[in-house]
């Protein structure tokens, strides 16, 4: 394991166990808005993906490259840059990958091929891979383990799922309104921004003395999660069956199983693995893991049936999921507070049951448009639910850390997080191609959904009987 640092930054001072400062309210605000800036750039580009391949020249077969090539960077490296947090400092590293991202942005935005567009989404999915991280360290140090951190992980939370709805909302309005490049020139400003205010408002820690990378531990778990997003994206786009998919998805888990044994034998592990053996840790992140390929794969499932089904626009689409962002934020606000008054399990388990029961209700969904109320109801009470289980597994994964492990710890939510957005898209699609078969039109749109939102609705419920099983029953203070 690395030398600890000889200062760890100090938690802002706290008057009371529940109120801020105007310096904590201001260091929130900030990375509160980076996050949600990182957010939105997951879906903002998806429902103007058509327009941007026509206009850059992109065959249909490679178009789903401009969301994977973010995705793949995105998740692939999240886990060594929150190391890399922990090792440099994450201050530095947040305010580089902000500057990264804007001026990636900026070429993204500037592109006329498909190779400048794809080595821009690349660089913003890198630059994703570092902020995430070390901007959630910075929020959990800033934070002590309490009232005022459960506070700021839920709006975090909030902010996070509300941005990734905001996003596909966002996307249509440019899209429509003036170009998809805007979709890329926004986050200039937002980034510029962050980069000149963070200096002087975000305080950090250094050690004193530099320890080595674990190099054989980044390679194997990088390589692993490369292999493993790139397999399940090319399993929603050619089936599971086909050699390229198995190939990357077996070498893929051939790579994270050398990952375990390469930390068992390293001296200055990239992830120890006694923290990888810790309840919080493990089930943390499989409850968090399942929040987010069910609540993001649910947003697809839900613009099929949308446009395929009762004819919405890509607009329509995006404006109709609103209700579920505006869900999102109330449960953020609230999942705060629930996990120190009921703790953590308690939390996870009810908001997995309420999110449940939601999407459950779905699958009375037909193919009239006064369907659409029942939809706007069920997504809101789901948001909420599911947004109570994040806020429960972000505090249950990195509670109990000491701060010079925070970047490792939210590396590693930050990770399950985007290995689970990437995820669910490609399983469900499977799922609803599969019951489709060769039958199209709008029965057989929503035959498919039908099924994959079934499954979607097990897999929550299998959530809650894990985290009722494997955590502790409540976080001590």
């Amino acid at each position: 394991m690395s030398a600890p640092a000889q200062t760890r930054p100090q938690p802002l001072a706290e008057p009371s166990p529940s109120s801020m400062t105007g310096r904590q309210k201001l260091v929130l605000t900030l990375l509160l808005g980076a996050q949600f800036m990182i957010a939105v750039d997951f879906s903002i580009l998806n429902v103007a993906l058509p327009v941007v391949g026509e206009g850059l020249g992109f065959s249909l077969s490679h178009l789903q490259w401009i969301a994977t090539a973010f995705a793949l960077a995105a998740a692939g490296f999240t886990l060594l840059f929150g190391r890399v947090a922990d090792l440099i400092g994450r201050k530095r590293l947040f305010i580089g990958g902000m500057v990264v991202l804007g001026l990636s942005s900026a070429l993204g935005g500037l592109a006329t091929t498909p190779e400048v567009l794809l080595t821009a989404r690349v660089l913003q999915g890198l630059a994703t891979a570092a902020v995430t991280p070390a901007g959630l360290a910075l929020l959990t140090t800033a934070f002590r383990e309490g009232p005022l951190r459960e506070r700021a992980l839920g709006l975090n939370g909030a902010l996070m799922s509300a941005g990734f709805t905001a996003g596909a909302i966002l996307g249509g309005l440019l899209t429509d309104l003036l170009s998809w490049r805007w979709a890329f020139f926004i986050n200039v400003p937002v980034a510029a921004l962050v980069v000149a205010l963070a200096p002087s408002l975000i305080t950090d820690s250094r050690p004193a003395v530099r320890p080595r990378l674990d190099v054989p531990g980044a390679a194997t778990v990088t390589g692993g999660l490369l292999l493993l997003v790139y397999g399940l994206t090319q399993a929603g786009e050619t089936g599971w069956t086909t050699p390229t998919t198995l190939t990357a998805l077996l070498a893929g888990l051939a790579l994270l199983v050398g990952f375990w044994f390469v930390e068992k034998r390293a001296t200055a592990p990239l992830v120890p693995v006694r923290i990888l053996k810790r309840r919080s840790v493990i089930w943390g992140n499989v409850t968090g893991l399942i929040a987010f390929v069910t609540e993001t794969s649910l947003v697809f499932l839900l613009t099929l049936y949308l446009q395929e089904v009762l004819g919405y626009s890509p607009l329509a689409t995006g404006l109709a999921f609103g209700v579920l962002g505006l869900g999102t934020v109330i449960g953020g606000t609230l999942g705060g507070r629930a996990v120190g008054r009921f703790g953590n399990r308690t939390t996870i388990v009810s908001g997995a049951l309420i999110q449940a029961a939601a999407t459950a209700a779905l699958l009375a969904l037909g193919t009239a448009g006064g369907w659409i109320w029942l939809l706007l109801a069920a997504t809101f009470v789901g948001g909420i639910g599911n947004m109570l289980m994040i806020v429960g597994f972000m505090v249950t994964a990195t509670s109990g850390l000491p701060d010079e492990e925070q970047g490792l710890a939210t590396g590693l939510a930050t990770m399950t997080q985007q290995v689970g957005i990437t995820l669910g898209i490609p399983v469900m699609s499977a799922i609803a191609t599969a019951r489709m078969g060769t039958a199209s039109g709008p029965d057989a749109v929503l035959s498919g959904v039908g099924v994959a939102i079934l499954v979607n609705s097990a897999l929550v419920l299998a959530g809650a009987v894990l985290a009722a099983l494997f955590l502790a029953p409540r976080r001590a203070r």
